[in-house]
């Protein structure tokens, strides 16, 4: 029998062979989708789940400082460390959706100017970098850091956002959050502080590998006081109203007396010797986020090397020996 020829596939039905741009292109769209459905998945998670270990973390482990952290829900962290949060940090935190764009403006405002660089970063901005970025990296990271702060604001709500930044902040060398370094500075944990053992904390977030806690002193300590007064405003305010939604807010309670040494944790032989900023950059450094009054710098102490000597009067000029 004679062969039946083999059958064509017809030319509408042939399958060209695609160019490498549209092989590029399909493989950047899938990479994007992906990413999108990963930190989706990934947000979710933590919303049920406490995050095991960030980024910076991981980069304390590798350079031989620990990283220490004593996690404590929200519900039973002292209100005050709540206040001095959103006092020091965000005070609109209760009622913007992740981003407080006056404060950005006026933070790209200022550092135009030139000065100390200042950023505008809310709450959300910082628990979305702390808990799934890194430090640095420019506007790329701030583009994602953007998406994931969206994320958040929409899948967790205000009381699951600062339950994670007051449990993943950076709080000292080889110590993440409130109650870790409560118990580090204080010797006790984060359920009962008082407003001055919390606004030092929160005066610490900032820097903490360079401002400590214990007897701060200069701009930490004048700092301190600030937030420690503007917890009142955000007391009488309300500011903190999201947080407690829906759960009893923690009873407030005196600190217990410390009979024991606070704890040694992680890292305390790196700490910096770096002198704190000086006095004349206090106002650079405060945030605007209360329209409270500052609180005055304290009055050097008068002594008798400084006092400050009376004009003579004109009919009267003083010998060059009487001139101290």
């Amino acid at each position: 029998m004679a062969k039946r020829p083999a059958p064509t596939i017809p030319r509408y039905k042939r399958r060209r062979p695609r160019s490498w741009p549209r092989t590029v292109i399909g493989w950047i769209v899938k990479l994007i989708v992906a990413f999108f459905l990963i930190s989706i998945l990934w947000v979710l998670a933590y919303r049920f789940i406490n995050p095991p270990i960030t980024i910076t973390m991981m980069g304390d482990i590798v350079a031989g400082r620990g990283a220490t952290r004593d996690w404590m829900p929200v519900d039973q962290i002292d209100r005050d460390m709540v206040r001095a949060a959103i006092a020091a940090e965000d005070s609109t935190f209760c009622s913007h959706h992740g981003f407080n764009f006056e404060a950005l403006e006026d933070a790209m405002k200022r550092n135009a100017s030139g000065g100390r660089i200042r950023g505008g970063s809310t709450i959300s901005q910082q628990t979305a970098k702390t808990t799934f970025l890194w430090n640095g990296g420019g506007y790329a990271r701030k583009g994602v850091e953007a998406w994931f702060t969206f994320l958040i604001e929409h899948l967790w709500g205000k009381q699951r956002i600062m339950e994670v930044y007051l449990n993943n902040a950076e709080t000292g060398i080889g110590t993440y959050g409130v109650n870790a370094g409560s118990e580090r500075y204080y010797g006790h944990d984060a359920s009962a502080m008082t407003p001055i053992e919390a606004a030092r904390i929160a005066a610490v977030l900032p820097l903490p590998k360079e401002r400590g806690a214990v007897a701060p002193k200069g701009f930490t300590r004048r700092y301190g006081n600030t937030i420690a007064a503007r917890i009142g405003v955000v007391a009488r305010d309300g500011l903190d109203g999201c947080v407690y939604a829906g759960v009893a807010a923690p009873v407030n309670k005196a600190p217990p007396p410390v009979t024991k040494k606070t704890r040694p944790l992680p890292g305390e032989e790196y700490e910096t010797a770096k002198p704190l900023p000086p006095v004349e950059n206090v106002v650079q450094e405060l945030p605007r986020a209360s329209t409270e009054p500052l609180e005055a710098p304290e009055p050097a102490p008068t002594t008798p090397g400084n006092q400050t000597e009376s004009t003579p009067p004109p009919q009267r000029p003083q010998s060059a020996e009487n001139t101290l």
